[in-house]
């Protein structure tokens, strides 16, 4: 069993927004970053969503990485 956390954080501005999740519970992580993108009272956009989507997708057991964590900052 493989007891590691991936860890996703975006800062916009003084916002932050932190996700944290196993291997195990990837599409949970996948479908959070959806319903946040359609939350019209955050600032966390369909354009974080993909950003961070596709982060989700290379985090886990294929990665070799042992820094597992990633900071986003959005272009401005």
């Amino acid at each position: 069993m493989n007891d590691d956390i991936n860890v996703l954080a975006l800062v916009k501005g003084r916002e932050r927004y932190i996700f944290l999740f196993d291997d195990s519970q990837r599409a949970d992580a996948l479908r959070t970053l959806g319903r946040f993108a359609s939350n019209t009272e955050l600032s966390f956009s369909w354009y974080d969503a993909a950003v961070l989507s596709q982060k989700v997708r290379q985090v886990g057991p294929a990665s070799k990485s042992l820094d597992r964590t990633s900071l986003v900052q959005p272009e401005e």
